[in-house]
């Protein structure tokens, strides 16, 4: 992994993620530099630094992409809006929950993405999920080439810190439409918009918002209602297979990173202090995302976060894709979940070697090489299912 902030290994995930969906390390080398030091040396203030950098970085393009629009070139104006988006999605994602400063910098997040697409002509199209009284915000992708009818289509949930437009700007999203294959990127509850702007926590019943989203894509006439899949990266590694192993109208399931024993992770992680976390001030987020006023509240939520006894449940065919140096959770969490999916028509153990890129944590490091496996995979299953009920 490229490890610009030193052994900071929070930090260094967010600069290889920025890399990942298209930012630039001349950018990021001009003002980040100064921020270096204060990462180095666990400064508490170090975040709101970053914030200060990377959200400065973002409103300079959002000023100069404004300024090529007005002259005509859109095609320019929208490369900036992209990286404008991906900073302050950095910016605002390493914060506090109690930072008063995210609302503003997501707010400018949502504003520069719509803009990007809207400049670029993207396929992106911005739906609402019914669910319980409220809706889960969502990005619809067509498939490129529908020519013979509905298409199959992926949900794509988040995981702890992403959003929807992360794994659009990762690349997830533009690999399934080019295989033919239409997805929906979900801001599930206790990410994205679902909680910074709607207030929905996070819970162990993957299947309820998934669920919610097979209905939806059944009631769309460009879907295969019988082609209709689910994938997730990071704690969605939880997520997903639990969603496949209660609800049975998903066909196909992918975890882009195993999550077979969440709440033992979050144990050792608590008593052994380890560094090697997601986002500054996890134990706040995790706190925030689940709801919980404190860390033995969010423990116990976590041990009822197991894949331990269900994935026999599991009949689609199901990829486990995990990294070889994954040093947020360990490789052998992948065998385990691999080893009980005892009832898939198809399963499938990918992991990512040192050798060959995309080793840490869900391909962090070589986003490309896990995009494209997976987005691989999942077209030929699709294609199997066709083929098999024909």
């Amino acid at each position: 992994m490229f490890e610009y902030f030193g052994d900071n290994y929070t930090w260094n995930m967010a600069v290889n993620l920025a890399l990942g969906m298209g930012a630039q390390i001349g950018e990021i080398e001009d003002v980040s530099g100064p921020v270096k030091e204060a990462s180095r040396r666990a400064d508490p203030d170090a975040a709101e630094q970053f914030f200060d950098a990377w959200n400065g970085l973002g409103d300079r393009l959002v000023r100069l992409a404004r300024e090529d629009e007005s002259r005509g070139r859109h095609l320019s104006a929208s490369r900036k809006f992209r990286r404008a988006a991906i900073y302050y999605l950095q910016a605002e994602r390493m914060q506090s929950p109690t930072n008063p400063l995210r609302a503003g910098a997501f707010t400018r997040m949502l504003e520069s993405f719509r803009d990007y697409v809207r400049l670029a002509g993207e396929p992106v199209e911005w739906v609402e999920v019914p669910y319980k009284d409220t809706s889960l915000p969502a990005l619809f992708i067509p498939a490129e080439d529908n020519a013979e009818g509905p298409a199959p289509c992926m949900i794509h949930f988040d995981g702890l810190d992403v959003t929807k437009e992360i794994l659009w700007l990762a690349g997830m999203g533009p690999a399934l439409r080019q295989r033919g294959v239409s997805v929906l990127l979900v801001d599930n509850p206790g990410v994205g918009e679902a909680i910074r702007l709607r207030g929905l926590k996070n819970f162990p019943e993957a299947e309820v918002p998934a669920a919610a989203c097979v209905d939806y894509l059944e009631s769309r006439p460009d879907v295969d209602k019988n082609r209709i899949g689910i994938m997730a990266l990071s704690l969605g590694g939880y997520h997903a297979p639990r969603a496949a192993a209660f609800e049975q109208r998903l066909k196909c399931c992918v975890a882009w990173g195993a999550n077979y024993d969440w709440g033992a992770t979050q144990r050792y992680r608590y008593e052994s202090r380890d560094r090697s976390l997601p986002v500054p001030h996890f134990w706040n987020h995790a706190m925030w995302v689940f709801g919980k006023g404190s860390v033995e509240e969010l423990l116990e939520v976590a041990d009822k976060m197991t894949l331990v006894g269900i994935l026999h449940r599991i009949r689609c065919p199901i990829l486990i894709a995990h990294g070889e140096n994954d040093r947020q959770i360990k490789l052998q969490q992948a065998r385990q979940a691999y080893d009980d999916c005892v009832n898939s028509t198809k399963r499938e153990l990918l992991i990512h070697k040192i050798s060959e890129g995309g080793a840490e944590h869900c391909s962090i490091d070589n986003l490309a090489i896990g995009v494209d496996a997976i987005a691989d995979w999942v077209m030929e299953s699709m294609r199997e299912l066709k083929q098999a009920a024909s």
